[in-house]
């Protein structure tokens, strides 16, 4: 006899080939936000933006099913949450143990919250035979209110553009997925001793920004669709990076007055300017940072801006990551 159960929702759980000792892990990466695209919504849609999937920092978590509900290593508060109401929501009774054995950082403008949340809900789906339902699960779990491009990078990588906020409480659409060149590197440059905005006090700041010029939304909007997609499908660094620049350069003069500059890290923004007197390209901050990135052709010319870094004694208070952009999405293994 089929041993299946109907979750909420009418959903199917079928555990013919399900092991009971069966463990989940799943391993999910930080992903760059590389800026909104109308912060005023007179076009009858809010926000809207672009962003890819990094290689590094990466978060990575187990699960099984067990005795009693626990939750281990990082971020168990929040983790427990996700987990309590993926239970709710699928309507299962069993118990699970996660655990969170490596956590990128949290406030750092990487989009830690969106890929744990996701990992957590996928996990469990996977220990029960469930389809995957990334959207739906986000919503659920409070993440995507301004920006799909998390849920789009977890599922799918890449590069991502999603198209705001319309007058449905969901998130954003997914409009376009391209795949980044292999060679392309990113320059992370981390500020451990700073941390971006979340919560209650992102909400507070957006709700205090002036509305957006139109004219600066439409700027934005040009450069994402005339200039930073067809040079990335030409594969052309030097188009795909000015156009960046420019787009974050519009939104870190928008959002300096709640982060003190068009970077939230003082010492992130000096070390930004180093690498672009150098010959990086793709100049910007990702989300509220701290985190600073810039893009490089390959691994020689990423490494020789990082030894620029180096000897100039930047990096003895930030850290440095040199990463690739990763053209699939999350990775869940069952064994």
């Amino acid at each position: 006899m089929k041993a299946i159960a109907k979750a909420q929702g009418g959903s199917v759980i079928n555990r013919d080939n399900a092991k009971p000792d069966a463990t989940v892990t799943v391993c999910c990466t930080a992903r760059l936000h590389l800026g909104f695209f109308d912060l005023e919504g007179g076009a009858g849609r809010r926000f809207g933006s672009i962003g890819l999937l990094l290689d590094q920092p990466a978060t990575r978590l187990t699960a099984r099913r067990a005795n009693e509900t626990c939750v281990s290593g990082a971020e168990q508060d929040r983790v427990a949450r996700y987990l309590a109401s993926m239970r709710a929501h699928l309507g299962l009774s069993g118990h699970y143990a996660v655990d969170i054995g490596q956590a990128m950082p949290s406030h750092a403008g990487l989009g830690s919250g969106t890929q744990l949340a996701l990992g957590v809900s996928a996990a469990l789906r996977r220990l029960e035979g469930l389809p995957d339902d990334p959207r739906g699960d986000a919503q659920r779990l409070e993440r995507g209110a301004r920006s799909g491009i998390g849920i789009g990078l977890f599922s799918q990588g890449g590069l991502v553009v999603d198209g705001g906020r319309g007058k449905r409480a969901e998130p954003p659409p997914l409009l376009a997925r391209m795949a980044v060149p292999e060679a392309w590197r990113v320059l992370l440059v981390l500020d451990r001793d700073r941390a971006g905005l979340s919560g209650r006090q992102e909400r507070s700041a957006f709700d205090a920004l002036a509305p957006m010029d139109p004219a600066v939304s439409g700027a934005i909007c040009r450069l994402v669709l005339m200039q930073a997609l067809p040079a990335l499908a030409e594969q052309d660094l030097a188009g795909f990076g000015s156009a960046i620049t420019a787009i974050q350069n519009h939104a870190g003069d928008y959002f300096a007055p709640s982060q003190g500059g068009r970077f939230t890290s003082p010492l992130v923004g000096d070390a930004m300017r180093v690498l672009a007197e150098a010959g990086a390209t793709g100049i910007g901050q990702s989300s509220w940072g701290p985190t600073g990135f810039a893009f490089a052709a390959n691994d020689s010319e990423a490494n020789r801006l990082a030894l620029n870094l180096q000897q100039r004694g930047m990096t003895k208070r930030l850290d440095l990551l040199v990463c690739r952009v990763l053209n699939q999405g999350a990775v869940v293994s069952m064994a």
